[in-house]
């Protein structure tokens, strides 16, 4: 079956091209992931490293479901999914098995793990779980990887991520122009009559992004840095007039270790590191300011709330993606769904043109 209508198959709720929010941890809820689903795409949950969220979130989406004309008749599956941290070893897979088991979303994202066999245990043990009714969706950011993980999990969907994705991705990749066909003709070859479908993500933010993704063979995209700029992302007042005011993300976004290590994130893999806005925090650092008196002084600004996004002081975390001067108001999630939607299908019309 072709991926357009493979994922209509998967998610009859869903408009084509698909748009899915990135499983933001703990940024991409309930709320955002159903408004999502409700205006025709798949929204996630970002249960991340911590399966406590989980029955609350779930509940609160069935919650939203009954309100949700478009989702009410959805009944073997939630209609939204979620992501996990695989580095969080065992113990995260222990505890979000039965509550998936329980509540079948209708997708289950994976991503990070400290080993390749840990996708392959858990796309094993989560299609167990839900007699295969939840999809398996697997983060990817090279060529490699994607070959290792359609020859051991044959997953349902891969996410291909470029090196423009705010939030935490490989800290040496490829951006998503060449990566994205690459990785397209190498599982090709793998799997004639089961190739996964091939979903675009890093640095997408609005329609002429996603048609450009559409354009290198991907059947749909994700945002995450995008669904900051919605009302129902649960981050706080001073993130987004961060991102909000933040412009030029190919120079004012950077990748590395540093805000996990003043976060007291430091479990992700060590290939692993967040893009964020730079700030203070940033570069005093790259001036040469001590880890333990930036740490001093990221913890003072926490302290602040909202003010320790000041501008001119800022000095917390604002993970982004390179393309985060592409926006600059807030909206409801459902109505940045449509409007990339339709502003996409309307690129590729404008394009065709030149055919």
């Amino acid at each position: 079956m072709e991926p357009l209508k493979r994922l209509q198959a998967d998610y009859p709720w869903t408009k084509s091209p698909l748009v899915s929010c990135g499983p933001m941890r703990l940024i991409a809820l309930a709320d955002l992931a159903v408004e999502v689903s409700r205006a025709g795409g798949l929204g996630f949950v970002g249960a991340g490293n911590d399966a406590s969220v989980l029955e609350k979130e779930f509940e609160r989406v069935k919650q939203l479901q009954a309100g949700a004309q478009v989702l009410r008749e959805v009944k073997e599956v939630l209609p939204i999914g979620v992501g996990f941290l695989l580095w969080a070893g065992d113990n995260l897979l222990n505890e979000a098995l039965p509550i998936v088991a329980q509540y079948v979303p209708a997708a289950v994202w994976l991503f990070a793990p400290n080993d390749v066999d840990q996708f392959t245990q858990w796309t094993r043990e989560i299609r167990r779980a839900t007699n295969k009714k939840t999809k398996i969706w697997i983060q990817i950011g090279t060529v490699a990887e994607a070959v290792e993980v359609t020859k051991s999990c044959q997953p349902d969907v891969l996410v291909v991520q470029g090196q423009d994705a705010g939030g935490h991705g490989l800290m040496d990749g490829a951006g998503l122009v060449p990566l994205l066909p690459e990785v397209d003709d190498a599982v090709s070859s793998l799997s004639k009559g089961n190739k996964p479908v091939i979903i675009a993500a890093g640095g997408i933010m609005e329609g002429r992004g996603a048609a450009a993704a559409l354009a290198l063979g991907a059947a749909g995209w994700t945002m995450g840095t995008r669904y900051l700029f919605s009302h129902e992302a649960n981050i706080a007042k001073g993130y987004r007039d961060a991102v909000v005011k933040a412009s030029d993300g190919g120079v004012n976004t950077a990748r590395g270790k540093l805000y996990d290590t003043l976060r007291g994130t430091r479990d992700w893999p060590e290939r692993f590191g967040g893009r964020g806005v730079i700030n203070e925090t940033w570069q005093d650092a790259k001036d040469g300011m001590s880890v333990e008196d930036n740490q001093r002084l990221y913890d003072e600004a926490l302290a602040k709330g909202d003010d320790g996004w000041a501008p001119g002081s800022a000095r917390l975390t604002t993970y982004a993606g390179a393309g985060v001067g592409l926006a600059n108001s807030v909206k409801s999630a459902a109505r940045i769904t449509e409007e990339v939607r339709e502003d996409a299908k309307r690129a590729l019309k404008q394009a065709s043109n030149w055919a």
